[in-house]
């Protein structure tokens, strides 16, 4: 059994919470700069450079790539022979978003009642926390900023099995074309495919942490990948959604088991600001 202090807890997350939002992982950033080159507009390839330039002053000045700095989303991988002590793990998450994001200067987002009140809570929390017990000693924790005007953009869709691939390529590229300019592209996109509604939600969610320039393992679904990422840059939505061919950087799909009866289709987009970082302890 290994002993972790909720206090390294929370000052790893508080860390994450600067670094995911001032600076930009390098498959996105390189997929930025290679979509300046084969872009063919004029404005989206001055747009796509102003993007580049963008992270890069983020980076060398330190200070957030988009002024919304996200709802935090925190997975956390926890080994089954790790103790926690010195408080919960829930309460150790959000006191080091609560600390990364006031002491980071990051805008400060998240309101205590959904519908009525909307009060900000003041300090970023709390965290949305989804916690998978794995084997093992280590605890691996990964923030993602989730800003909303590509949250807004999300879709879930209860298909018939019959309506298959066909239905389900239609379904993202259609959400992708409806969404134009308002999730900042070019995006990723992430797919979550089976299991049930709130698992493919999750599954999509998930799916935006891997590397663009990662496909999925299994190459069935890796070709899937690639056929709709060319289907979505060909709609013509391009850069902000000011015309042009790169629309998304990439296309992202999880899939998990499901029933006989169901096909559970989740769509989640992320802005060019597709922000995540990770830590084991």
């Amino acid at each position: 059994m290994r002993t972790i202090e909720a206090a390294q807890i929370t000052a790893a997350v508080a860390k994450l919470a600067v670094e995911a939002n001032y600076n930009l992982s390098p498959d996105i950033y390189d997929a930025l700069v290679a979509g300046r080159e084969k872009e063919e507009s004029p404005l989206g390839k001055e747009i796509l450079g102003q993007l580049v330039t963008n992270a890069c002053i983020a980076r060398e000045e330190a200070m957030p790539i988009c002024q919304d700095t996200g709802m935090a989303v925190v997975f956390v991988e926890l080994g089954q022979d790790v103790h926690i002590t010195g408080g919960s793990l829930a309460d150790a998450v959000n006191a080091g978003v609560a600390k990364g994001y006031t002491e980071g200067y990051l805008r400060k987002s998240v309101v205590d009642d959904p519908l009525f009140d909307r009060k900000n809570t003041q300090d970023n929390t709390p965290a949305i926390l989804h916690v998978e017990l794995v084997p093992g000693d280590k605890l691996k924790i990964m923030l993602a900023p989730k800003g909303f005007g590509s949250e807004n953009m999300s879709a879930l869709k209860m298909f018939k099995p019959a309506e298959g691939v066909a239905g389900v390529k239609k379904f993202v590229v259609d959400t992708v074309f409806n969404a134009g300019s308002n999730p900042c592209p070019p995006i990723v996109v992430g797919v979550g495919i089976g299991g049930t509604m709130e698992k493919a939600a999750l599954l999509a969610k998930k799916a935006l942490l891997r590397p663009i320039n990662r496909r999925n393992a299994n190459p069935v679904y890796a070709k899937f990948e690639e056929e709709l990422l060319e289907l979505i840059n060909e709609t013509g939505v391009g850069p902000q959604g000011l015309g042009g061919r790169v629309t998304a950087l990439a296309v992202n799909i999880e899939y998990f088991p499901t029933h006989i009866a169901g096909l559970p289709v989740a769509i989640n987009i992320n802005c060019h600001a597709t922000r995540h970082a990770e830590i084991e302890l």
